[in-house]
Order: C-alpha cells, then structure tokens, then sequence
C-alpha cells in the first residue's frame, strides 16, 4: 500500500514548515478518512461570529503532529527515552485523535446520532485503519485510549497539557483574532519533563502554564462559548433533529445519501457498524450546508424557519444571566411565538428554550499539571503557583441562556 519515499513539508501559518517524517504518516494522511477532516469545521459555526475562523481539523491535526515532534526532541534531549516505535505511535495517535468528529463537530453528537461520542468514532476510525495498513496502528491506538503502561506518553496525547489543547488555542486564537488565546506553545513544551513515569513542568515554565490556563478560560468565555455561537450550534441541533423527526413521520426530505441514513435510522453505540462507520466517512460540513439551503424552502415551517436562520444569519435573541430563566418567562416568550408565527406550543419549543453553558479551565480533580521544583519538589500548579487568580480558575463557572425570536422591527 505505501510506495516511494514520501518525506513531505507542508506550509502552516502558524509554526511554518512541518515536515512529515515517513511513509506511514504520509500513507495515513492520504487515506480518505483523514481527508474528510479538510471538510470539518474546526469551530462549528463560529464563523458567524469571527469570519476567520473557517480553518479545519485538517488543519489542526496537522499542527498537533508539529507540536508532538517538537516535545518528543525535547524530552530525549532531557535523558528521557522514547523509542523509535513510540515516536512514530505517537505521532500516529495525535494525527488521528479527532478523525472521528462528525459535521460542524459536536453538533451531530446532540441530534441524529445518540451516545455515540466522536472519541469513540475515532477509535473505531483507528481500528479500521490498523487493519489496512497491516497492523502497524496498534501501538498508537493504545496510547490513544490510555492504555500504554508508559503515562506520560498518553498524558501527550490526552491530559490538561496535551498537545491538543497547545495547538488549538493558539490556532484558534489567530484564525478567530482574540488574541487573549495566543500561548507561547513551544516555551511550555521546552518546559515539559518526565519523572516516574509522569508529565511535568519544570519550574521556570510556571508563569508560561498561567499565561496558558488563563488563556482557556478567556477563550472559552469570548470564544467557544460566545452567546452567539451557542445559539447558532443550538439551532444547528434542532434543525437536524426536526429533519430527523419530519422523516419518521414519513416524510421525503432533500439530502445526500450518507445524510439521509442517519436521518432515517436510530444510530447508537449498539448498532454502530462498520457498514454505519463506512456511511459516517462520506458525511462532511458540506452535506449538512447543502440539505439547509434545501430545506430552507421546505413546506415545513419550522425546518424552513430555523435553516433560514442559520443560512442567512438571523438568529435567535440570547441572553445570558447568573440564574436560570422563569418557568414564567419561558411560558411568556412561548405564547408570543405561537402567536407571531401561528404554530403549535411543541413547534414554538423549537424556537424557544434555554440552557446553561459552564466553563472550567483546569480539573483538579483530574490528572493535575504538576510542577517539579529544582530541589526535586513535585505540587500541583494551584498550589505552587502565586497567582491570585488560578484557584477561580479550578472552579466551574456556570451561565445560563434563555433563547426566543427576535422582536419584529
């Protein structure tokens, strides 16, 4: 299946070049289920709110895979041993670790397919690509589900200072513009270190890890969780789900053949086949754009309404409060919908509801980001750090959002 030398450079506008190193990787980034990432969105529909932000997973794995190599040299230059196996597994599992993510992103996980996460899409990606390419997959995809008895290179893959979280903050914080997200990616994995078996940061990278853990919460809060871009992806939801409802009832809707599987059939974690994964591969960003530009014309009025919302960019009003809305105003803006739009209270539920939106930068009751001190002290970074701040930023904050149609002009 692989032939030639292929030692390729690719041009990134983040880090520049980023070379990759052997025909295995080269071989994986060609197949076609790496490609369709080049039709996933990395933001969703973030785009309605900062018009940059239109680059892919594509783009992200890619810089992943840059940042892996770098903390890889890094940690070998510190006397820590990675062999050549686990440098190229490692490289394997971060190039893969979102090839699962089905259109727009999460979207898709909230509305036409239930409980079937895009971790475990990836897996199952993996696992069909470990049998095409021979078996050579399989140290990779034990480190990517954390079960390789060596921590620290799972830790690189997934934990609160994986190279997943480096690469998308500082990519999305230059395709979006914030530039409260720019992290300085390579002077905290020059800080990176392994004891017993363990990731860490040496002491000197203190402030680099506050600068980065501010940096998540400030780019949660204007970024991924912008009132905006919430009710754009709450109404993406309930657009597919209206389809998904319109179809069992009968109906014949607009969309391509991967789209209407989904939308015809109850997908869960049971019945996720390899024929299902092999219909998932052919489903993009582009099948889900084209069905809403159909079906903003559909008979349907709720369909028809909540993709010209999207398409056009006239949401929903939202606003945000420190305490859930009113069963009272609920009901209030509900009765004006049913009104304004002459629809029934289930149909006007579709256009009206609420929800809560929670941001927390750093789990401390997950793996911690441990700091090692020069005199071979090993504590968490809320503790070592002085930082007023850091210990809010260990404690969930939670919003709530009540959404309903805009007041006619």
């Amino acid at each position: 299946m692989l032939q030639g030398n292929k030692l390729k450079i690719l041009n990134d506008p983040i880090y520049g070049f980023i070379t990759i190193p052997n025909e295995l990787l080269f071989g994986i980034m060609e197949h076609k289920y790496f490609q369709r990432l080049r039709r996933i969105s990395q933001m969703g529909l973030s785009y309605l709110v900062y018009p940059g932000a239109h680059h892919t997973r594509f783009h992200h794995a890619l810089g992943c895979l840059h940042l892996m190599q770098k903390a890889v040299r890094v940690l070998r230059l510190k006397g820590v041993e990675i062999s050549a196996e686990e440098e190229e597994a490692l490289q394997i599992a971060i190039l893969l670790h979102d090839i699962g993510h089905g259109p727009f992103s999460h979207a898709m996980e909230h509305s036409i397919v239930e409980g079937v996460s895009h971790e475990t899409i990836s897996f199952l990606f993996m696992e069909e690509m470990n049998r095409k390419f021979n078996q050579r997959l399989t140290l990779a995809i034990d480190i990517f589900r954390g079960k390789y008895p060596r921590k620290f290179l799972c830790q690189l893959i997934s934990s609160q200072m994986d190279m997943d979280r480096l690469d998308y903050l500082k990519r999305d914080s230059f395709y979006t513009g914030v530039a409260e997200g720019n992290i300085n990616s390579e002077r905290l994995i020059s800080m990176l270190t392994v004891v017993d078996n363990e990731l860490m940061v040496e002491e000197k990278g203190i402030y680099s890890v506050e600068k980065f853990l501010l940096a998540r919460r400030l780019m949660y809060w204007q970024v991924y969780l912008h009132k905006t871009g919430v009710v754009a992806e709450q109404l993406l939801i309930r657009v597919l789900q209206r389809a998904k409802e319109l179809v069992s009832s009968g109906r014949s809707l607009f969309g391509s053949t991967a789209l209407n599987h989904f939308l015809e059939n109850q997908i869960t974690a049971e019945n996720f086949s390899g024929e299902t994964l092999q219909i998932f591969a052919r489903l993009d960003d582009y099948d889900i754009l084209s069905a809403m530009k159909e079906w903003a014309h559909d008979e349907d009025f709720v369909l028809s309404k909540l993709c010209q919302m999207i398409i056009n960019r006239d949401l929903l009003k939202v606003k945000l409060k420190k305490r859930p809305p009113s069963e009272e105003r609920l009901e209030i803006q509900l009765e004006k919908t049913m009104q304004r739009y002459g629809i029934s209270r289930e149909e006007a539920g579709y256009f009206v509801f609420s929800g809560d939106i929670s941001n927390l930068a750093y789990k401390r009751e997950d793996e911690k980001i441990h700091i090692l001190f020069k005199s071979g002290k090993i504590t968490d970074v809320i503790k070592a750090s002085d930082h007023f701040n850091l210990k809010a930023l260990s404690k969930p904050v939670t919003k709530y959002y009540i959404c309903y149609p805009k007041p006619k002009d």
